[in-house]
């Protein structure tokens, strides 16, 4: 069944408007959806609805409501992951797949080992964010971030009240991601995931992020590339937390 996201204030009354572009073209010259024709609608407050097409026009689409219901796809925990940016469009590549394995929410970070500085590509990245969230079901789109830099970084961790803040470091060959989750006193709500990008964090930036309570972790003997490691480490956290 084809799946397509709305804001709450489009839905009235017992009907649903689709005015988003890209969606108006895909359902009337991709999908060629007709009057009658049944889809799937879902709103940032979780609930999905079943609908059937009252009209189409090149300026909004009109549906009925059919049916309701609420998602229960979503996971308990909410990660946050704290994505230090690639180059190479590598980022892309990392949203979808942690919102396809259930990440909350994604901060864009420039380190001192960032390459690129600047990349203004935010609209992008929560757009990419949205198609993953329609491909796998999910009931929420999880949101991405204005980028920030290290130090901002470093400030919201001590802002915010995470229940484990994690970081995956190159050079920690004791602990591992498993070890932390089991040691926790009770299964954690919130978890901030800190990624660094290609050449990992410099020495001076793992111990402001110690100073800051986060926990290094090693995540396995092989050593990952930061497009794979922020994903595999939402799946590990899943697997221990979720499964």
């Amino acid at each position: 069944m084809n799946r397509f996201y709305v804001k709450k204030e489009n839905i009235i009354a017992g009907e649903i408007v689709i005015d988003d572009f890209a969606d108006i073209h895909h359902m009337t010259r991709v999908l060629r959806l007709k009057e009658g024709s049944a889809f799937n609608v879902f709103d940032p407050l979780g609930w999905e609805y079943s609908v059937e097409l009252i009209s189409a026009s090149s300026n909004e689409i009109r549906a009925r409501i059919v049916d309701k219901m609420k998602i229960s796809s979503e996971p308990e925990v909410k990660i946050t992951l704290f994505q230090g940016v690639p180059k190479h469009g590598k980022m892309e590549n990392i949203i979808q797949k942690s919102v396809e394995l259930g990440v909350n929410r994604i901060v864009p970070v420039f380190t001192g080992r960032t390459v690129l500085k600047y990349s203004n590509k935010r609209d992008r990245w929560q757009k990419i964010s949205e198609e993953a969230v329609k491909q796998c079901r999910r009931g929420i789109i999880p949101a991405v971030s204005d980028e920030m830099g290290f130090s901002e970084m470093v400030h919201e961790l001590d802002q915010e009240i995470f229940d484990a803040v994690i970081f995956a470091y190159e050079n920690e060959e004791g602990r591992t991601l498993k070890d932390i989750l089991k040691n926790c006193s009770e299964k954690p709500k919130t978890i901030a995931l800190i990624i660094g990008p290609e050449g990992g964090f410099s020495d001076e930036e793992a111990c402001a992020l110690k100073k800051a309570g986060a926990e290094s972790v090693s995540l396995g003997k092989t050593l990952l590339r930061t497009e794979t490691a922020g994903p595999a480490a939402i799946a590990m956290i899943m697997y221990e937390v979720e499964l």
